[in-house]
């Protein structure tokens, strides 16, 4: 009997050590189980988000807005682009975010989410790299495909629209979600920056317009005519930035060990003072030399711009004359400096007037032009504190904005190639420091704008004449997937992963 009652006493006291052990080691603040909101903040923040100090500036180089004074890693503004990674960041877990939705609408919300998401991102691998794999990606865990084939570009474009389309449908059928930074879960305005950014797809598709697969013409005139899209820089996809730890603005001057090198260069400012634009006073500060010799800060001459094709030497020589203009001091001295933006209003009125331009769509093309001006105007103007240390005493109000937007109407070109010309420039200027390597992909389709290009300083060693059309397929490929990614290369490239060959959208 005793043995019983002690066998019985022992089991409590396990039981309740199990208890207490289990209550000791738990952590309030750590959260048991996953839900579809924390996927969703680390998805969206993935797309949105962008690095810090020299990372934050390298995509200018490409795109040559700035023109970096420092030796180290310059391969992007000597036209080196080397090999792309091909991680599709957050896409991994997407489906349980869908999975761990509570009801059906939030289902619906988190699909949108996750169909935006992967277009988002094999948009950028595709647009990287030409063919790449998109069926059998991302199923290595469920389907047990670990050497995915690549599929051509053509193929994966459509499903990337595809995918979009899909967005607007299930964020029409959804409800308001939780875990949005960017929208507070507002479907609304996921649906407009769905349909928004197919727009741009499409227009990548320029040189694929007969192609009856694509449908680029129809679609996006469906697009355009019957699903809601911006309306102004309120629906831009962006990131408001804070003066909290970690939320900044990612050139911000604390910490930031690199403020000595960003130069403004000379394809952004010499643009500016052709046209009495005053976001010149907002982008850069006047030269010290200029200064000293006299000429006031209000004076466009004050402002000089050095060309990011210079030979290494060159710009040295240069730089030790104090002679040229820094990065405006909003950039550096707020910690919330400007949204940073990945998708824009002001750039889908570019895109909607080239479409325009082109005939896909009957719409005034100047008008178009017209309005992406005033949008990346009036956002500078939104987003800066108004005091003649970030505008040089030379600001923007309704006013003048209006004058200048007139201005650049009634210049704008008759021609079909000069008007393609000028929306891709105005756009160009609109995104500086913004939307990344965009004007870049504008400019391989294009020719515009028309980039100076040095043979003297490029690393572009088979073809210093030009700029690289793409980047080559990572290392660990050959060596993982090796029967796949080589075919793909022999179907895209006659078997050479050359960085000046040209993919599928380009020819």
């Amino acid at each position: 009997m005793r043995k019983r009652y002690f066998a019985v006493a022992l089991l409590a006291l396990q039981l309740m050590g199990c208890s207490k052990f289990e209550e000791i080691n738990t952590n309030p603040e750590t959260p048991a189980q996953v839900r579809s909101s924390m996927i969703a903040t680390r998805v969206i923040l993935s797309i949105a988000d962008q690095p810090g100090q020299k990372d934050f500036m390298r995509p200018y180089f490409l795109t040559k807005a700035i023109t970096w004074g420092e030796m180290a890693d310059q391969n992007y503004q000597f036209n080196a682009l080397g090999t792309q990674t091909m991680s599709l960041i957050g896409l991994n877990d997407v489906q349980y975010m869908v999975d761990y939705a509570g009801t059906e609408k939030l289902k619906n919300a988190y699909q949108g989410l996750m169909h935006f998401a992967r277009a988002y991102r094999f948009y950028e691998l595709t647009m990287a790299l030409g063919d790449i794999p998109y069926h059998d990606a991302l199923v290595g865990e469920s389907e047990q495909v670990y050497f995915p084939k690549y599929d051509t570009q053509k193929e994966v474009f459509l499903g990337i629209l595809n995918e979009l389309e899909q967005a607007d449908e299930f964020f029409a059928a959804g409800d308001k979600f939780d875990g949005d930074p960017m929208f507070a879960g507002d479907l609304t305005k996921w649906r407009k920056l769905a349909n928004s950014f197919e727009l741009n797809v499409l227009l990548q598709l320029s040189k694929k317009v007969d192609d009856v697969d694509l449908k680029v013409k129809e679609r996006f005139n469906a697009i355009f005519t019957g699903k809601p899209i911006f309306q102004s820089s309120a629906d831009n996809f962006q990131l408001i930035r804070s003066d909290n730890s970690g939320q900044t603005y990612p050139f911000y001057k604390v910490g930031n060990n690199n403020l000595i090198y960003p130069i403004v260069s000379d394809e952004i400012i010499d643009r500016l003072k052709a046209s009495k634009d005053r976001r010149l006073f907002y982008y850069a500060k006047p030269s010290p030399v200029k200064i000293a010799a006299g000429l006031s800060a209000t004076n466009y001459d004050a402002y000089v711009g050095i060309s990011p094709s210079l030979t290494y030497g060159d710009l040295s020589t240069v730089r030790s004359t104090n002679d040229y203009s820094k990065l405006g001091d909003r950039y550096t001295e707020l910690p919330t400096g400007e949204p940073t933006q990945q998708y824009s209003y002001a750039h889908m009125c570019f895109v909607i007037a080239e479409a325009a331009t082109r005939g896909w769509i009957s719409e005034s093309d100047v008008n178009w032009y017209k309005k992406g001006i005033e949008a990346a105007m009036s956002f500078v103007v939104e987003n800066t504190t108004n005091t003649e240390a970030f505008h040089q005493g030379m600001p923007m109000d309704e006013t003048y904005i209006a004058n200048a937007v007139n201005e650049y109407g009634t210049k704008f070109p008759t021609t079909l190639e000069g008007k393609i010309e000028a929306i891709i420039t105005q756009k160009f200027l609109a995104s500086f420091l913004q939307g990344r390597i965009t004007p870049y992909y504008d400019y391989r389709r294009t020719g515009y704008p028309k980039w100076k290009i040095n043979p003297a300083s490029s690393l572009n060693v088979d073809a210093p004449e030009k700029i690289p059309t793409r980047w080559m397929y990572p290392a660990i490929e050959f060596a993982k997937n090796s029967e796949n990614v080589s075919e793909a290369i022999k179907r895209q490239y006659d078997g050479v992963d050359d960085p000046n060959q040209l993919m599928w959208i380009l020819k």
